[in-house]
């Protein structure tokens, strides 16, 4: 076995453990097939075994890649607190902050937060990630994250920014065929939910209305519910924004879920993210209508 073992081959074999096959490596990597498996043919040369076993299923771990995954996600760790360290000593705010988000968070609301902070900051680029996974912020898979949850267990550094309420909307025309939603419990109604659990439907305001279509982002939600297909239950801010939907009348808002600003503690002192966090900070407090009526 070679005493020195080169980081890319280790940083190739963790995406590659964590994607399951080559081809899916490649995708996340940017490069081509036959980059990954060369370099993980030359980490097998290097360590003497095989770490894959190539399977028409995908990769599978051999007991010696097994092995592998603690100290390459040991030195991962390491590398990444390298970088975050060294990007502390960036005294300027500019330069690219990748921001990880939810869809929910990225339609309207982050644009209008971005119009102010281009005009306050001019040198930050901002590159969003928008997904409904949590972003690994020990891993560097971004460098700030806004996150809707109860709480946040991470060792991570931030802060809860507000408490959003939900509201019932529906498209003005849908209304007016049912008009009698409130007397009959949404009997004859639909509801557009966002996942298969919906125990929630027997306690809303309308327990009589069935689950029509099952839509897990809250764009899909306001677009079925704008074309008239049913009721949806979803944050204010998001509902409010878009014209074709108005909230049921009578039916009083709910709370709904936090939103939060989190980074890796090592990126406090980092002059680019400590504006985002500022500015994002401001824009929250002087924006609280949107997300609490």
């Amino acid at each position: 076995m070679k005493q020195t073992l080169d980081w890319d081959h280790l940083r190739i074999f963790l995406i590659a453990m964590r994607t399951g096959s080559f081809r899916k490596a490649a995708e996340k990597l940017g490069v081509n097939h036959g980059t990954v498996h060369r370099a993980i043919s030359a980490l097998e040369k290097d360590l003497g075994t095989r770490v894959f076993d190539r399977t028409t299923g995908g990769l599978q771990l051999t007991a010696s890649g097994e092995s592998l995954i603690e100290p390459a996600e040991d030195m991962e760790l390491q590398v990444s607190s390298i970088a975050r360290k060294l990007s502390g000593l960036d005294l300027k705010p500019s330069g690219v902050i990748r921001l990880s988000l939810p869809p929910a968070l990225s339609h309207g609301l982050l644009a209008d937060m971005l119009c102010g902070f281009t005009e306050a900051y001019p040198e930050i680029s901002v590159h969003t990630i928008a997904t409904n996974r949590i972003s690994n912020l020990s891993r560097h898979e971004a460098d700030v994250s806004l996150r809707v949850a109860r709480e946040v267990d991470e060792d991570v550094y931030g802060r809860k920014l507000v408490t959003f309420v939900q509201a019932v909307y529906a498209a003005p025309a849908y209304l007016e065929r049912h008009p009698e939603l409130a007397r009959s419990r949404g009997e004859g109604a639909h509801w557009i939910a966002w996942s298969e659990f919906q125990d929630w439907v027997a306690t809303s305001p309308f327990p009589k209305a069935a689950v029509r279509h099952v839509l897990p982002e809250v764009s899909m939600q306001i677009e079925a519910a704008a074309q008239g297909l049913g009721l949806i239950k979803v944050p204010a801010f998001a509902g409010d924004a878009d014209p074709r939907i108005v909230r049921v009348p009578g039916v009083p808002v709910q709370s709904g879920y936090d939103i939060w600003i989190l980074y890796h503690g090592d990126l406090r002192r980092v002059a680019k993210v400590r504006a985002f966090a500022d500015f994002t900070k401001d824009y929250f407090s002087q924006n609280q209508d949107l997300f609490t009526r």
